[in-house]
């Protein structure tokens, strides 16, 4: 039988009005050969004002995006768009549009029992939950928090930044990093109503000026990573899933030893092993590569690789864990690596994929 070849979604940052801010046209399609990690172009779906996250519902039949903009429809604020995916050719057909209740929402993200979309909004410092109804079409938000406060640097930290929302493991919590007030807050989620309540402790607090900005699970260990943006820095915490409590263990930089340019973080990632971890550096235009402690889940430098391209704004790693996708935003290209499961290094496979402002990489996993 034939190896099927898993669908890739990019989202970009558009040239489409009202707010223009790439090359990119939507969302682009390809399939993914898992042999040699290529990527052929099926489709784009043109005219999505900056798609710049997607997240698939988790029967695979349903894309949503974050519309990273301060004003649409009319409207102020970003939204969230929801389509239909032809499995078969990766098409997308549009459903409808909610709001998100906030500026430039910039990651969606769902509840595993898939009831709820999830959505961090940038500027606004602002979340929000929207149901999903029949056939995927999301409903007006069921619930939005506002945060406040401010970090230590004045330019990028004088309000709160919410850049990155995500449901634990068991769909009892949420877990938000605020890059504006050096925070990872954590919410109780009620799946069935849409509801997400502020825990206690609210929030673990990461040190100040780090400018969390992602955070990734350790499949095989209690341990969360946050990659921190402003400082250059991943930290890494143990999660109790059962108290719902975040505690900050050890904190390293992701850049080399010398280097005194300007860079900043954007995604960091677990191999599905749990044994090596990926972060992006923007500036240094590379990926730090980190060994996972098998004691307590620390990390410990293993290398960088170059992403032969300028500003690796988003990566990700196949479900397999052969390849891992660099997405080069300034340089309008998507690098892939191989992946050494021995060792978690990278060698470039030679594929690189043109794709104008790609800013997420979606790797569809394959449904029943």
């Amino acid at each position: 039988m034939e190896q099927r070849k898993p669908l890739v979604y990019v989202g970009t940052y558009t040239g489409i009005p009202p707010e223009p801010r790439g090359r990119g046209e939507g969302i682009y399609a390809f399939q993914m050969d898992l042999d040699d990690g290529a990527l052929k172009p099926v489709s784009m779906n043109a005219g999505v004002p900056n798609p710049s996250f997607l997240a698939a519902h988790p029967d695979g039949r349903t894309l949503y995006a974050a519309n990273e903009t301060t004003t649409l429809d009319g409207q102020p604020g970003g939204a969230v768009s929801a389509f239909a995916i032809d499995r078969e050719s990766g098409g997308l057909t549009f459903l409808n549009r909610q709001s998100s209740h906030g500026t430039d929402p910039c990651h969606v993200s769902i509840d595993r029992s898939g009831r709820t979309v999830m959505v961090a909004n940038y500027t606004s410092g602002s979340i929000a939950a929207l149901p999903i109804g029949a056939g995927g079409r999301l409903g007006p938000a069921s619930d939005v928090h506002q945060h406040r406060g401010s970090g230590p640097n004045p330019e990028r930290q004088a309000g709160p930044h919410a850049h990155f929302i995500t449901p634990d493991a068991t769909d009892r919590f949420v877990l938000v990093a605020d890059l504006g007030l050096d925070q990872v807050l954590i919410y109780r989620l009620d799946a069935e109503r849409g509801t997400l309540t502020a825990h206690e402790p609210p929030a673990a607090e990461l040190p100040p000026g780090s400018g969390p900005r992602h955070l990734a699970f350790n499949p095989s260990a209690p341990v969360i990573y946050v990659i921190n943006e402003l400082a250059s820095t991943i930290s890494s915490c143990t999660w109790d899933g059962e108290a719902g409590k975040l505690r900050v263990l050890d904190t390293i930089t992701t850049l080399p030893d010398g280097f005194d340019g300007r860079s900043s973080c954007a995604e960091v990632r677990v191999a599905p092993s749990g044994r090596f971890v990926y972060g992006s550096n923007r500036g240094h235009d590379s990926i730090a590569i980190f060994a996972v402690d098998p004691g307590d889940g620390t990390l410990a430098p293993a290398g960088h690789v170059a992403t032969q391209g300028a500003n690796p704004r988003n990566v990700t790693i196949d479900p397999t864990g052969t390849f891992l996708l660099a997405a080069n935003q300034d340089s309008d290209t998507i690098v892939t690596f191989r992946i050494d499961r021995d060792t978690g290094g990278l060698t470039a496979t030679g594929h690189v994929t043109s794709v104008p402002s790609p800013v997420c990489v979606l790797v569809m996993a394959e449904t029943q």
